[in-house]
């Protein structure tokens, strides 16, 4: 599979899950999906709840969802949007990704036809410094 054809599946799998997305508070519907390099995809949506800090964020649920899948090395997370620009993920689901896929390549699609805007990050660029399992070593 190329690099396109993993993208553009990975966009119709976010832009898929982003329909289901239980969004009453925010109106903003968001779609994920994270792939592996064999084509392997694991979808989250984001679910609101009045009390909001019971909130899941899409990318937060395709992390568990690739977990699951035992997907070992995802190469690159679609996130869909019916917002009016790309948006990268949350601070949140950037620490949850960056145990899972650190390397991430990260595409970003709100809108949708000739309105379609498509912006491109990489994790690491949007978590510099990042808190990882390394950090919680103490001297003895």
């Amino acid at each position: 599979m190329t690099r396109a054809e993993l993208e553009a599946r990975a966009i119709a799998a976010a832009r898929n899950a982003h329909e289901r997305a239980y969004s009453p508070y925010s109106g903003l519907r968001v779609g994920a999906a994270l792939c592996d390099i064999n084509g392997a995809i694991a979808v989250g949506c984001n679910v609101e709840n009045a009390a909001y800090g019971s909130t899941m964020c899409a990318e937060h649920g395709a992390v568990m969802a690739a977990v699951v899948l035992g997907m070992p090395a995802p190469v690159l997370l679609a996130i869909v949007t019916n917002g009016r620009a790309p948006a990268p993920p949350c601070g949140t689901c950037r620490q949850v990704l960056v145990e899972l896929a650190p390397d991430v390549e990260i595409i970003s699609v709100a809108g949708g036809g000739a309105d379609q805007r498509q912006e491109r990050w990489r994790l690491t660029d949007l978590l510099p410094h990042a808190f990882l399992p390394s950090s919680l070593d103490t001297p003895t």
